[in-house]
């Protein structure tokens, strides 16, 4: 019984899996593999397409469909810097700043 049980866990991880796999090989994806990829509920994704926030297609006026290279831009949108390329950004900019008045003083003698 624990054995059968154990083989049922293992084929349902399996097949979890290649639907997984498959997503990662499609190029359009209908409304719930969009989820999936997402890992968004049902009602926040419909959401974000009716305000349009998300790229999506509706050819039929019914059915919603999904590129998954933009939704790919889209989840990769708004990147946060790390404090190191905040220091960086930080840095530059008090130099060329220094270098700009530096050159505007020198003009102006």
């Amino acid at each position: 019984m624990a054995n059968e049980e154990l083989i049922l866990n293992k084929l349902t991880e399996i097949a979890e899996k290649l639907t997984e796999q498959n997503l990662f090989q499609k190029t359009v994806l209908n409304f719930n593999e969009a989820c999936a990829y997402l890992d968004l509920s049902q009602s926040h994704l419909y959401k974000l397409t009716s305000a349009r926030h998300i790229p999506h297609f509706c050819p039929q006026g019914k059915k919603l469909y999904f590129r998954r290279d933009e939704l790919d831009a889209w989840l990769l949108r708004n990147r946060q810097l790390t404090k190191e390329e905040l220091q960086e950004t930080a840095a530059d900019s008090f130099t060329r700043v220094t270098r700009v008045k530096n050159n505007s003083s020198s003009k102006s003698k």
